[in-house]
């Protein structure tokens, strides 16, 4: 993992769309990563559609299975227990190496105490082991719990694991991007890029699924969508609830 500069240790507050932080990236990488390497990359994620891997994960209006995890700290964090006070928010995300699940959690971060406003929780939650999300944790300055799912025990029961094939674990390695050390297991399986939002219940009343990691919901779209359930619970007709 390479070391942190000055710029990267302080607190983010770019709020412009996490889609144009997204298109930013993608054109750093568009200019700086080898075109082989990206259509390894394009293939697995074509790869990953063909087998519609979101759409065998958890819907909209399904009971989300109940978790216990560690947090960056080593705290037991239990889904239970956040849900007891109030909504909560989940991110699914591949590791603290992916700039754009980075991109997504800091802009997440932009928008916590708007969420904690509408009474929600925010979790998000990665395969990497609590060592890993402390440091990033630390690195971005971030001020929500990060779980740390051995195995994807969780993001299996949401239905969101896949396995990265040989030909892209051959880059990954070339990049320094260890995944057996990085999430404490040779596995090599990732969950796709999720976002939840769960009802008191631990019914799914927002889902964002999608096999490209470079596609996730704009963080405002998911406080409007808090927000308008905090305002009004029981309408469930009223609910917003998206799933891709």
């Amino acid at each position: 993992m390479k070391w942190r500069s000055l710029e990267e240790s302080r607190p983010n507050t770019d709020a412009r769309p996490l889609r144009e932080i997204f298109a930013e990236r993608q054109e750093l990488i568009a200019k700086y990563v080898p075109a082989e390497t990206q259509a390894i990359h394009a293939r697995v994620i074509t790869e990953l559609k063909q087998k519609a891997i979101a759409g065998g994960a958890l819907p909209t209006g399904a009971k989300a299975p109940a978790f216990e995890l560690k947090d960056h700290n080593g705290k037991l964090i239990s889904s239970c227990d956040l849900l007891a006070t109030g909504r909560l928010v989940i991110c699914f995300f591949r590791g603290r190496w992916c700039p754009f699940c980075v991109a997504q959690l800091e802009a997440m971060n932009l928008i916590l105490p708007q969420i904690q406003e509408a009474r929600a929780s925010l979790v998000a939650i990665s395969p990497q082991t609590v060592q890993q999300s402390f440091f990033m944790a630390d690195q971005h300055k971030l001020g929500f719990p990060l779980l740390s799912d051995a195995g994807n025990q969780v993001a299996r029961q949401f239905g969101l694991v896949y396995r990265v094939p040989e030909y892209q674990q051959a880059v990954f390695r070339r990049a320094f991007i260890n995944l057996p050390f990085v999430n404490g297991d040779d596995s090599w399986e990732l969950p796709i890029a999720a976002t939840y939002i769960l009802e008191c219940d631990r019914t799914v009343v927002y889902a964002a699924v999608d096999e490209d990691y470079r596609n996730r919901p704009e963080p405002m779209d998911i406080l409007q969508t808090s927000s308008a359930l905090t305002r009004a619970p029981d309408l469930k007709g009223g609910v917003r609830a998206a799933s891709r």
